[in-house]
């Protein structure tokens, strides 16, 4: 039973920051410029990856016979805030934005490795982790690549 809720509070933690990653890629989506509208269909298809994801997750904990959860971690809501605070400094330009976007993808990276780590995942659920965090490492990717090319131009 305790691994249950062990388990269960890992897969939560993963729900809160793919909730956490759709919050983030539709205020950047809220924040690109007329000429960065070419980002928005990626942005979309993140937010879309991370509800597939998220409702991998709430399933699992489902079959636990747990609740999830639907919030935002208090990390996501900080780091937003700061989105906010950054963009009165720097502006709302394309690398600022692939900045923070790569941040995140940094955050959930480091949070599916995280869990990972965990003693008491089964191996049902740390074959599920492993494949999304290995489909999430694919969006840093490409996110890290648009990143490093409008810095490199």
């Amino acid at each position: 039973m305790e691994n249950n809720n062990e388990n269960a509070e890992i897969l939560n933690d993963l729900i809160l920051i793919n909730n956490d990653r759709v919050a983030g890629y539709e205020k950047a989506i809220s924040e690109l410029q007329s000429e960065d509208d070419d980002l928005k269909p990626l942005f979309l298809e993140m937010i879309k990856q991370s509800h597939k994801l998220k409702a991998n997750l709430v399933q699992e904990v489902q079959v636990i016979g747990e609740e999830a959860e639907s919030g935002t971690t208090t990390f996501g809501k900080i780091y937003r805030g700061w989105m906010d605070v950054k963009a009165v400094f720097t502006g709302h330009d394309r690398e600022t934005i692939l900045n923070n976007c790569e941040f995140g993808e940094d955050a959930a990276q480091n949070a599916y490795q995280m869990a990972l780590e965990e003693d008491t995942l089964t191996e049902n659920l740390r074959a599920l982790i492993s494949e999304q965090k290995f489909d999430l490492r694919g969006s840093h990717d490409e996110i890290k690549s648009l990143r490093d090319h409008v810095a490199n131009n």
